[in-house]
């Protein structure tokens, strides 16, 4: 089955790949890597933000996770020219969780991006990660997470 089906089978359309927020640019590829710079929560309804420990729980952060995951996957699209199908293996994740000094879920909250990459791409999907916690995060939003991907 092909990325693309799978994804419409999950009821997932990629989005275009969001622009950088700042001076940098949002991929680099070196040979058949791509680094795709971090990727923040954000939903239909905008910036998806909260503190974990504080103002928001492990459920909501999982799911705010699974929204950068899907920005990396367009960011991976947009590095293809267009062509998803181009991806081979998502290598690395970094996780970064904007929580509380106390909060100790960070990788249960990365989960909600890992688990959606497995379930998406299959084997293609499993990678090494970090997940670790900040103390702030760009515009307050929960989650942003920094993805390594092998392309053909």
């Amino acid at each position: 089955m092909t990325i693309t089906a799978r994804l419409a089978d999950l009821g997932v359309t990629l989005p275009d790949a969001p622009a950088p927020a700042a001076n940098y640019v949002p991929f680099v590829t070196v040979g058949n890597t791509v680094y795709v710079s971090g990727q923040i929560s954000n939903g239909p309804e905008g910036f998806i933000v909260g503190k974990l420990g504080d103002t928001m729980g492990v459920d909501a952060g999982a799911a705010a996770a699974k929204t950068c995951a899907i920005s990396l996957l367009a960011q991976v699209k947009a590095a293809c020219g267009g062509d998803i199908e181009r991806l081979v293996k998502v290598v690395k994740l970094t996780g970064f969780v904007n929580s509380t000094l106390d909060f100790t879920d960070q990788p249960k909250v990365i989960n909600g991006a890992s688990d959606f990459l497995v379930e998406a791409l299959g084997e293609k999907g499993r990678h090494a990660r970090s997940a670790v916690s900040a103390a702030s995060l760009p515009f307050g939003v929960a989650v942003e997470i920094e993805g390594i991907f092998e392309i053909a």
